[in-house]
């Protein structure tokens, strides 16, 4: 239930990423948006979630886990409201980045705490209800952006109060804000943190009373995590510096792991998928409701991995969804490279519409099921104690800055040519597939005090997983 309460981040985090899904065509035409200033509008919230993550990290570290939830929730509850009144496109563009921002946090502290604060065993499981708040987040996004749509008779149409249908679609997040910031003051703070700030005593006791063990057990806990947070200094962004790489290699590691997650393309599905349809030849009503299976099939899939993800482990994982991806990708493409023009829409070939919407759901599936929660679950748990609030913000800003690069760019290739776009797509899933082959070992099983800044993990995990067997 603690893991549920901070998982509720994600949801606002899914919930902004496909919130926009609904209202941006009939944005684009309330404020007269070319397709580039459309693109602008849509990622500028992703810029602000990168300045947050960035800055989420050392927060945490100063401040706590919850007290920075709590910011994160009265951000996003400001910019739903002010997305919603907006008069202009630039006054949208500000609450989209002050949302942003309160988004960043969330994705930063989310994964963080559960893994600091669950046992090894179901560590994977538990940092994977980030991922099922989020997909949840974006179900219930693209499902009220669909009701309140058909409700006003289109997203443009006048609905309640005399806003439009579009303007509700965001003030709707005022919800799931409100119900995050109230959960961040109800669960208690990661033993890391209290442990770091020599609150030794309080953070037995939260072991206790969260995973049961004796006082013996945590105060053993305890002394090991002091161990492993113990250092000279304050902590501060020079701790990841590397004077070879500039950056530790497992710094890097986790980079390359956020970034490849977001180019193959995934969000291209979840914050255009409404006007991607639209635009090869679907009506409205149905683009709309294959956004929302898509969603709930998300939202399944995403079920398979927590069953998963600390059986099998997270490596194999990675290594099926990277291969499924790619072929799914490559097909997309392929249907795409069989549009035509027909009275200013693309038409896509006989066959092609539904054989293309099937790998786009397919897709879907292996994401879903495998880099989706896997790639949070191993930011989570990969990095020592000692640097784990500021690797895992450098990562998640990666990982947002490189959701802006594709969000921005798709309105330009798609205009361009949607088979080159996902072909370029199904490149990076394959190149993902030799990046987790050669550099992400095996950290089922694992202890956090257990992980080293070199991530050579694999052979101590599997003599941990044998001697629990034992």
């Amino acid at each position: 239930m603690i893991s549920i309460a901070a998982a509720v981040g994600g949801f606002l985090f899914g919930f902004d990423s496909s919130v926009i899904n609904g209202a941006v065509d009939a944005l684009a035409k309330d404020f007269t948006l070319p397709a580039a200033l459309t693109g602008v509008i849509v990622s500028i919230a992703l810029i602000g979630s990168a300045v947050g993550a960035w800055f989420a990290g050392p927060l945490a570290d100063r401040w706590g886990r919850l007290r920075v939830m709590f910011v994160g929730a009265v951000l996003f509850l400001v910019s739903s409201i002010g997305s919603g009144l907006a008069f202009a496109a630039w006054d949208l563009a500000i609450w989209r980045l002050i949302g942003g921002i309160g988004i960043g946090i969330a994705s930063v502290i989310g994964p963080t705490y559960i893994s600091e604060i669950a046992p090894s065993r179901l560590r994977g499981r538990l940092a994977s209800l980030q991922q099922m708040a989020i997909v949840l987040g974006i179900f219930v996004a693209l499902l009220s952006d669909a009701w309140l749509a058909t409700s006003a008779g289109g997203a443009s149409n006048s609905l309640w109060a005399g806003l439009d249908a579009w303007r509700w679609m965001f003030l709707v997040g005022v919800v799931p804000s409100v119900v995050y910031g109230v959960m961040a003051l109800s669960i208690p703070e990661s033993p890391r943190f209290l442990v770091s700030r020599g609150r030794d005593a309080k953070a037995a006791s939260v072991l206790e009373e969260v995973l049961g063990e004796t006082r013996e057990q945590a105060e053993k806990r305890v002394a090991a995590i002091r161990e492993s947070v113990h250092r000279e200094s304050k902590p501060s962004y020079r701790d990841v510096r590397d004077k070879k790489y500039f950056l530790l290699p497992i710094v890097w590691t986790g980079i390359l792991l956020a970034v490849f997650q977001q180019f193959v393309g995934i969000n291209v599905i979840f914050y255009y998928s409404t006007s991607l349809w639209s635009s090869v030849g679907f009506d409205e009503s149905f683009s709309f409701t294959a956004s929302v299976i898509t969603s709930v099939i998300n939202v399944l899939v995403t079920i398979i991995a927590i069953a998963l993800v600390d059986r099998i482990g997270r490596r194999l994982l990675l290594l099926i969804g990277s291969l499924g991806m790619a072929i799914c990708l490559a097909v997309m493409a392929m249907g795409f490279a069989s549009a035509t023009t027909v009275d200013g829409a693309l038409q896509l070939a006989p066959g092609w519409g539904q054989v293309t919407l099937i790998a786009a759901n397919a897709f879907v599936v292996f994401f879903g099921a495998t880099w989706g929660p896997v790639m949070w679950v191993l930011l989570g748990e990969m990095f020592p104690n000692s640097i784990r609030g500021y690797a895992m913000a450098i990562a998640t800003a990666a990982n947002w800055i490189a959701n802006w690069l594709v969000t921005l760019s798709f309105p330009i290739l798609r205009d361009m040519s949607l088979s080159l776009t996902y072909g370029l797509y199904a490149f990076f899933a394959l190149v993902s597939f030799f990046f987790v082959f050669f550099r992400i070992p095996e950290t089922k099983g694992m202890e956090l005090e257990d992980m080293t800044t070199d991530f050579k993990v694999e052979r101590r995990g599997r003599n941990r997983d044998a001697a629990a067997t034992r």
